[in-house]
């Protein structure tokens, strides 16, 4: 059985609602996003601008791509993983600029919280993970999840990170979570399975999601 399997009966697709450029005013519907580098927030942008202002150089905005990517191959021990000294089995490691080691952030009711990371331990990862040196710098990140069996792995645009964090932050109850927000964050990750550019690998494989 798959990770998240019984929960798929809830997965639907979001009806992309009418919206507007956050640059323009334009009105919109599915559309792309950019992040602004300053503030690191995610604007909402209809194509012409994402264009314009994702393109120049020194550009206040990038875009953020959309695919994404499970790591199917990707490597990482029990020891490397507990060597982050990351309080939870979930985290999203992000380049910023041209900085050669990543800002690590968890998410938590609070929000995402970020962990410090030592520059040794990344290259580890990435000496033993070529594809991570793929990743494109401030939009796109490398997302662990560890709370599944088997664990996962993915590249993907850091708004999907922004939204795991922001669900998490706003449905967690009590000390454990709560029923409902697990059950939101399994549809999350089947939904980025279902989206994913790699073939998933092992779905017969007998796992269970923990809360």
């Amino acid at each position: 059985m798959e990770p998240f399997a019984s929960l798929r009966p809830f997965l639907r697709q979001k009806a992309a609602g009418a919206s507007r450029c956050e640059l323009c005013g334009a009105s919109m519907d599915a559309h792309p996003h950019l992040l602004d580098l300053k503030t690191r927030k995610v604007v909402c942008s209809c194509e012409p601008c994402a264009i314009l202002f994702g393109s120049q150089a020194a550009a206040h905005y990038r875009r953020i791509p959309r695919d994404v990517r499970m790591l199917a191959d990707f490597v990482l021990t029990d020891a490397q993983w507990e060597a982050l000294a990351i309080p939870i089995n979930m985290a999203y490691f992000c380049l910023a600029g041209s900085s050669s080691s990543p800002t690590v952030f968890y998410p938590s009711p609070a929000g995402a919280t970020e962990s410090l990371l030592a520059i040794d331990s990344w290259q580890e990862i990435v000496a033993d993970n070529p594809a991570v040196r793929r990743m494109q710098p401030d939009v796109e990140c490398l997302l662990v999840n560890r709370v599944t069996s088997p664990h996962r792995y993915f590249l993907t645009p850091i708004d999907e990170c922004y939204r795991l964090v922001g669900m998490i932050r706003s449905k967690w109850r009590g000390f454990s979570g709560g029923t409902e927000v697990w059950k939101d964050i399994g549809i999350f990750f089947i939904s980025l399975e279902n989206r994913s550019t790699v073939p998933r690998k092992g779905s017969d494989a007998r796992s269970q999601f923990h809360d």
